[in-house]
């Protein structure tokens, strides 16, 4: 009872102000205020040097001129890529066409429902028949007027009106013919045909939709003559000619293709200040219309890089070092790299010119 009561006659203010002093405390022995001279002080701890082998492969580092380069986003596309679009308005009655359909040249895409076109097909060719019959009736009487006028049987006023009226009937018939063919034409757009050899790529419509003019029911392409697209820089753009030889790389073939300038655009984007750039490509197992790819230039300015042999390069882990030569014995120092120019990497830090370096396959890791 007595010990109770002690603990509790100690002020309450105890209990925090020790929790306290007891966080301080961890914080200064992590901080090392406290805990003496066993820190290790700043800075790089040496490593010990290491003999260099005898008939040990080196190499001297040196700058050296390299063209940078330059990748740009492209994408490929067919060299015969179309939209095919009706060119009036009706209902679509059959489209028996789905992506990925193989055609002909002239095979049916779509078929519109054509009982308008064909109304006024039938109207158009029976006023030209009516207007034949007109003008087939206004030439005889322009014949017998004719015939009278030379008997001084009729009026050179007579003779002027069947003459006027004639030419009027025939001018009418003419018209209603080229009526009459436009009518035919428009029929025959009732029915949409592959234009080419090709395959179908979107189908935009389906039977039952109105077909409108300008509006597209399917895009089409030839598979088999591929290009990359690709926009870029104006200032590198200057620096291509046409046939040239320039890399492009396929990520979804894993694959490096060499292909050839085919087209570089003479406008400028106004906005993006690019030139829009066709490469042909050669026939390839696996390239597809629409596809991504990257288009490899060399297209800046000349510049000294520091270059040393990717195989004298160690790794740890996701570091890199080199062995440094000096006075017959070597060191490992860190470096890091940059792009990679064939079987070299650029060295951005870590070494200087003239510095030499042992081969990687002299030592082990």
């Amino acid at each position: 009872m007595s010990q109770h009561r002690f603990l509790s006659d100690k002020p309450k203010w105890l209990v925090p102000l020790a929790a306290i002093g007891g966080l301080l405390l961890v914080i200064l022995l992590a901080l090392g205020v406290l805990g003496g001279d066993s820190k290790t002080k700043p800075g790089t701890t040496s490593i010990a040097a290491r003999t260099v082998p005898a008939n040990a492969a080196t190499v001297r580092i040196a700058r050296q001129a390299e063209t940078g380069s330059s990748v740009w986003q492209g994408t490929l596309r067919s060299r015969l890529a179309v939209k095919i679009a009706p060119k009036l308005n009706a209902r679509i009655v059959e489209m028996p066409v789905h992506p990925g359909d193989r055609l002909k040249k002239g095979q049916l895409i779509a078929k519109l429902d054509d009982r308008d076109l064909q109304a006024a097909y039938n109207a158009a060719n029976a006023a030209y028949v009516a207007a034949q019959a007109q003008a087939a009736q206004a030439g005889a009487d322009e014949k017998r007027i004719v015939d009278l006028y030379q008997k001084q049987a009729a009026t050179r006023q007579n003779y002027d009106a069947v003459i006027a009226q004639a030419k009027a009937a025939r001018a009418m018939a003419n018209q209603a013919a080229s009526a009459a063919q436009q009518s035919k034409v428009m029929l025959g757009e009732n029915v949409l045909y592959a234009p080419f050899d090709g395959v179908v790529g979107e189908r935009f419509q389906e039977p039952g939709d109105m077909a409108v003019p300008n509006r597209p029911v399917i895009s089409f392409h030839q598979p088999d003559d591929l290009r990359l697209e690709a926009a870029i820089a104006s200032q590198c753009a200057v620096q291509l000619e046409l046939g040239a030889t320039v890399s492009v790389r396929i990520d979804a073939l894993r694959q490096t293709l060499a292909g050839t300038i085919d087209e570089i655009s003479p406008e400028i984007d106004p906005q993006t200040l690019t030139q829009q750039v066709k490469v042909n490509l050669p026939k390839t197992p696996g390239l597809q219309h629409g596809q991504f790819a990257w288009l490899e230039t060399r297209c800046q300015a000349s510049q000294a890089v520091l270059l040393v042999p990717a195989s004298a390069i160690v790794q740890f882990g996701q570091l890199q070092a080199v062995r440094v030569v000096e006075g017959g014995q070597w060191q490992m120092r860190h470096i890091r790299s940059g792009k990679r120019y064939g079987g070299q990497l650029e060295v951005l830090s870590g070494l200087k010119d003239g510095e030499t370096i042992l081969l990687q396959g002299e030592l082990g890791q």
